[in-house]
Parts: C-alpha cells; sequence; structure tokens
C-alpha cells in the first residue's frame, strides 16, 4: 500500500507524523512523508521518500508579526477579532500549499492520504482520486462534543448547547475560509466535480471524514459522544528500533559535563514561540531560575532566546532531542505544545506550562487535572515570582513527581503507532472493496 503522509509546522507537528510513517514502513507499506523542506534530512535520514511543502505558514509563525497573530487568538473575542487578520496574512500561503500538495499527491500517487488538519484540502484530493483519506490531529481540536466548548474559547455553565456551538463556529469558519483555495484548485483539476462534496470537515455526504488523534486517553479523556470514525490511540513517538537507521544523537561534551556536575536541571524552552521580546524573556527566566534556586537548561530555539552571559548554574543550548533530555530533568517548564507536553509527560517529568494561544492553554490544564504540574501561567501573566513559585513547586513537590511518574508509566505503556498503523489498514481495506 502505497501512503502519503502529509504534515506543516514545527518539529512537533513532523516527528509525530515520522514515527507514524516509520510503523507505516516496518508493516510493510511504501511511505512517502510530505512536508517543509527545511525537515528533509530528517525524513530522508530515517530511509523514507520526502516530498517538499511550502514553509510559509512556518515562516510567519517565527516572525514578531506571527507571534502577534497567534498571541491573539485566545477566548471567543479575541478570535473573532484576530481572524480576519490571519486569513489575509495566510491567503498567499495557502493558494502556494494547496499547490504543493496536490503536486506531491500526484508524485507519490498513493493509495491513502493520511493528513495534517493545516492541509485542508486533502478530502478534497482524495475524494477526486476516489481513495481513502484520515485526519491525523495531535490535539483534540477538531471533532465536535457536548461535553466540552472548542479548546481556547471559554468554558461557561450554558450545556452542551453552548458546547456544540462553539465546534459549529470553527467549522464554519474553517468551511469559509478554505472555500476559495479550494474552488481555485477545482476550476483547474476537477472539471468533473468529483470533490464537490468534500469540505475540510467531511469526504462527502455519507461519508464522515475518519480522524485519528496520536494523544493518550490517559491525558484527555474521550469525549463519550464521539462517533466510531474518531480514534484516540495513544502519542506517536519515535520507536528505538526504527531510529537506528538514522545518526544515533550524542550530547555535546560541555551539555553533558554540565548535567554530570550537579542535580538533575529543570528545562525551560519556549520553541518557536519565545514571544514578541525574546530577550526580556530570556532575563525573566534568568531571574526566575536563580530565584527558584534551580540548576537549569534553558533551549533558545527558533524564539532567539538570547542571553550575553550566564550564571554557572544556567546552560543554554540551541536545540536537544526532548526522549533523551528530559529524562535527565528535574522538571519542564515551556509554552504547551502537543509534542513538548507528550514527551515532558512520558518522561514522568513535572510540567510547567505557560502558554500562548491555540491549543496550549488546553494542554495546561489538563497537566494541572492531572497532578502532574501546576497551574499553566498564560504568557501575558508570567512574571518572575510567579514562574519561580511554579519552578520551585515543580522541581521540589514529591507528590507531584510521584503523579507524573503514574503518568508516565501510563503513556509508557500504549503503543499508539502501532494502533494508529492498524486502523489506517482497515480504513484502506474497507474503502478499497
Amino acid at each position: 500500500m502505497r501512503v502519503l503522509l502529509a504534515t506543516i509546522g514545527t518539529r512537533g507537528d513532523v516527528q509525530p507524523f515520522l514515527a507514524l510513517a516509520l510503523g507505516l514502513n516496518a508493516a510493510g507499506h511504501d511511505v512517502t512523508v510530505a512536508t517543509c523542506p527545511r525537515f528533509e534530512s530528517f525524513i530522508t535520514d530515517h530511509g523514507l521518500r520526502f516530498l517538499p511543502l511550502d514553509e510559509g505558514l512556518l515562516t510567519l509563525l517565527e516572525s514578531q508579526r506571527g507571534r502577534e497573530l497567534i498571541g491573539n487568538l485566545t477566548g471567543l473575542i479575541g478570535v473573532l477579532r484576530s481572524l480576519p487578520k490571519v486569513l489575509r496574512e495566510v491567503g498567499p500561503i495557502h493558494h502556494r500549499l494547496v499547490a504543493d500538495a496536490w503536486s506531491a499527491v500526484e508524485a507519490s500517487q498513493p493509495d491513502v492520504i493520511v493528513y495534517h488538519p493545516k492541509l485542508f484540502c486533502m478530502p478534497a484530493f482524495a475524494a477526486v482520486r476516489d481513495i481513502p483519506v484520515v485526519l491525523a490531529l495531535l490535539n483534540p481540536m477538531f471533532v465536535p462534543t457536548g461535553e466540552w466548548p472548542l479548546p481556547g474559547l471559554s468554558r461557561l455553565p450554558l450545556g452542551a448547547a453552548y458546547n456544540r456551538a462553539t465546534w459549529r463556529l470553527m467549522h464554519g469558519m474553517m468551511n469559509l475560509a478554505s472555500r476559495g483555495y479550494i474552488n481555485a484548485w477545482r476550476r483547474r483539476h476537477d472539471p468533473l466535480g468529483k470533490s464537490a462534496a468534500s469540505t475540510p470537515s467531511r469526504v462527502a455526504p455519507g461519508r464522515p471524514l475518519p480522524v485519528l488523534h496520536g494523544l493518550s486517553s490517559t491525558v484527555v479523556p474521550v469525549a463519550e459522544d464521539w462517533p466510531e470514525h474518531v480514534h484516540v490511540t495513544g502519542y506517536w513517538f519515535m520507536p528505538l528500533a526504527e531510529r537506528a537507521t538514522a545518526p544515533v544523537w550524542t550530547p555535546p561534551e560541555d551539555l553533558q559535563r554540565f548535567l554530570d556536575a550537579g542535580l538533575p536541571p529543570v528545562y525551560v524552552g519556549f520553541g518557536s514561540m519565545a514571544g514578541t521580546k525574546p530577550e526580556a524573556t530570556t532575563r525573566l527566566v534568568l531571574d526566575a531560575v536563580q530565584r527558584a534556586k534551580v540548576r537549569a537548561v534553558i533551549a533558545t530555539g527558533w524564539g532567539g532566546m538570547t542571553a550575553a552571559s550566564l550564571p554557572s548554574s544556567v546552560f543554554m543550548l540551541d536545540a536537544a532531542p526532548h526522549e533523551w533530555l528530559f529524562l535527565r530533568m528535574a522538571a519542564v517548564v515551556h509554552h504547551g505544545g502537543a509534542g513538548t507536553t507528550a514527551a515532558g509527560l512520558r518522561a514522568g517529568c513535572p510540567t510547567v506550562i505557560c502558554p500562548f494561544g491555540l491549543d496550549q492553554p488546553l494542554w495546561g490544564r489538563a497537566v494541572a487535572a492531572l497532578g502532574a504540574g501546576p497551574d499553566p501561567i498564560p504568557q501575558k501573566r508570567l512574571t518572575v515570582e510567579r514562574l519561580a513559585a511554579a519552578i520551585a513547586r515543580a522541581a521540589g513537590d514529591a507528590a507531584m513527581r510521584s503523579c507524573a511518574q503514574r503518568v508516565g508509566r501510563a503513556i509508557q505503556a500504549e503503543n499508539g503507532v502501532a494502533r494508529a498503523v492498524a486502523i489506517i489498514e482497515r480504513i484502506a481495506a474497507r474503502d478499497s472493496a
């Protein structure tokens, strides 16, 4: 079976898809991964075929303008005010992305497509090709439920009707925002109108869109009203056996010396989202870890956190594999990206989440509800005092560490990749029959 996996975003959006691709490859399938060019070697080093997709969305996210837009996508009012601005920014990017995604489908000739939600055009492509398509999510932000509102919006005591209305609003905005890009493609490539009934939220009437959630039900409970075509598989982590085909990561000597020189440190990193003032963020973090009296590893990430001089208790690095680094940490502090949250919980690390927006507040609340970390601190409320107190508690609270370790063991016992592979095979066999 030829499988096309397509994803756009940061490494946190790409690595789980790579793990899934390796699982499909190990099961005997011919796999192509389409994503941003900066990840080409990451894919090909694992022996998989790579196809490029426009990375304009990622470039925007890394810019100060992009960080401002993301930071304003919180709460219903913030979403309604900021969404038109976001759509104006991403319009030209989406036209290029749709063209690149179609080129990837033509080049790979897949029997099934598995795609990230940013590639909203894939159901239309699958309808034209008459092949199965599967939406793959790293957060519970697509399938409507009456049990909670769309993540990022206020949880009001208005019951299931309000909750479902927030999801309808999101799907309506998605369909409206994407219609122009998809229709432009249809005029060139779908003269028979085979994809006319497809939208980003369905393949065709009476043919629901299969959805895979690459996350753990230990962290986010499965909604009881989700239909049977919606699956929660467990996280998609890189299996050690498959990773052996790629170069093994070795820590720099200075990092290893730092780790060996004292008690386990606290990790602090905000990935590609260090905010609009990364220098100020760095100063705040340095002051907080010193006030908390802990050693720290600070990851600069793509956010550009910098420091001219550091105390001996702090080590700054560009990046390191979370699955290696987090096992050596006393606690982790980050923005709440789905992949980073999963890696920290899997390692049994107490976790402090400082969300910017999007799905990040959801993960902050989930970690706190599990007892695996303190309450999240939104970036707009982040101060030295609040961060220092949260770090001190995460690193020093034995009960919190015990909860985090219990969650870690539960996640380690799952095999999300194997479950996802089996479901994809079943969908492909059913729809091809």
